[in-house]
């Protein structure tokens, strides 16, 4: 197959808050060095990679460093990544909105971006005027843009408001205009960024169908950057997943979620990473907190096993009421709950403390994925007196490798329930 995109060796340096290299020392150095001496930029020797979490020693980073890779045409890519991982970064370099510091870049044909909310659009110019200058500096005749005007309009829905300028659309309304744009003016390759999320479903929903029509029917180059995973699977064939600036992993689409969701588990093993919970909710009364929380059951299970993690907490208080363990299982693709599982009440009779408890979520019939539990610590009713003690989420993954699938007469009431008890066996009576 012809290759749509090569990237060799591509790098993107930034100095930090400051525009150019900050002072005019470091401009006629630079000047100097590569225009008079023809030797390598040296402001290109230094910098570190783009680990946003980290203070770090030097005033440039890598945005991007050494990317190569190449996409075939009529290929879907998804690339992913944490934030700042470098994704949008990239697919500017591909639309030319900056400048690489170092390599190169090919492409066949022409390139349809759609990255920000308004990408090319001109906010004084009508829906209509937006989509004659989009398809004139794309390279289209007038003729061909007329000719697809009707869809356009059509898919985007915004006939009403077709001759009214863009500055007085919603950002819905302007993402639709702004897909609908880059997707039916024909373009050899369609680079789309998180912005769809801005649609509402009904969109979303047409937007990835139509992408795939695109690649498919087409024979279309898309690179499409999204944070959810259902929609990535969905769509894409193949993957580039990006850490700090750099290409950890490219692949099967489906290899690359589950290193990506991998990688972002958090399982705690000790108390001493007690900082790496991610707490669910600020207003707790934290007369209970959790400390510890670990996988019982292997990584990979299939639908008949039972869900089964050790979980460690501790009384920071006198008088403990009654309480439950809640336990609400998350699709790690969709980033929705399937299932939320409650405890009987647990009374602290111990005079320890810390208590220590082994949870097991049984007839769950989860279907094949990966999956993610968060964790409540509650007493009361939640209708009426609900209250929590502690509650964190994304803590321990488990992935269904195999769904045990029967023909059957009558609906089991345990497939699906949205609500399963959870059995509790507590460790240290």
């Amino acid at each position: 197959m012809n290759e749509a995109i090569i990237f060799e060796n591509v790098g993107k340096q930034y100095r930090l808050g400051l525009v150019g290299t900050g002072t005019l020392q470091h401009d006629l150095n630079r000047w100097f060095q590569t225009s008079i001496l023809r030797k390598e930029d040296p402001y290109l020797k230094i910098g570190e990679v783009n680990d946003r979490s980290t203070k770090g020693h030097s005033d440039y980073v890598w945005a991007l460093k050494d990317i190569s890779f190449k996409v075939e045409q009529g290929d879907v890519v998804g690339i992913i990544g944490k934030n700042g991982a470098g994704k949008s970064t990239l697919l500017k370099l591909l639309s030319h909105i900056t400048a690489p510091t170092t390599g190169h870049i090919t492409y066949k044909g022409r390139i349809a971006s759609l990255l920000e909310v308004g990408t090319g659009f001109h906010p004084e110019m009508t829906a209509r005027e937006n989509i004659y200058m989009n398809g004139s500096i794309m390279g289209m005749t007038r003729q061909e843009i007329t000719r697809k005007l009707d869809e356009i309009v059509d898919f985007a829905g915004i006939e009403r408001y077709l001759d009214t300028p863009v500055k007085r659309f919603s950002s819905g309304m302007t993402v639709r205009l702004g897909f609908a744009v880059a997707a039916f003016l024909e373009p050899e390759i369609l680079v789309v960024d998180e912005v769809l999320a801005v649609g509402d479903a009904e969109f979303q929903k047409k937007a990835i169908g139509k992408m795939q029509d695109v690649s498919s029917s087409g024979g279309r180059t898309v690179l499409f950057v999204s944070h959810n995973m259902g929609s990535i699977r969905a769509l894409c064939r193949n993957g580039i997943l990006l850490e700090n600036g750099t290409i950890k992993k490219t692949g099967a689409i489906s290899d690359i979620i589950e290193t990506y969701l991998e990688d972002n588990r958090i399982e705690i093993g000790n108390i001493s990473e007690l900082h790496n919970f991610k707490r669910l909710f600020n207003r707790t009364t934290k007369k209970i907190e959790i400390l510890n929380v670990e996988r019982k059951s292997s990584y990979l299970i299939d639908s008949t096993e039972p869900i089964v993690y050790i979980l460690k907490i501790r009384k920071k208080h006198i008088d403990i009421e009654p309480f439950s363990v809640s336990t609400f299982v998350a699709d790690s693709y969709e980033q929705s709950r399937v299932l939320m599982s409650c405890s009987d009440t647990i009374k602290w009779n111990s005079t320890s403390e810390t208590m220590e408890m082994e949870i097991s979520i049984t007839n769950h019939h989860l279907t094949k994925g990966i999956y993610y539990i968060d964790i409540w610590i509650n007493s009361g009713d939640i209708q009426t007196s609900f209250i929590f003690h502690d509650a964190i989420y994304q803590t321990i993954t488990f992935e269904i490798d195999s769904f045990e699938g029967k023909s059957f007469n009558s609906w089991n009431k345990t497939w699906g329930k949205s609500y399963q008890k959870s059995q509790v066996s507590i460790l240290n009576k």
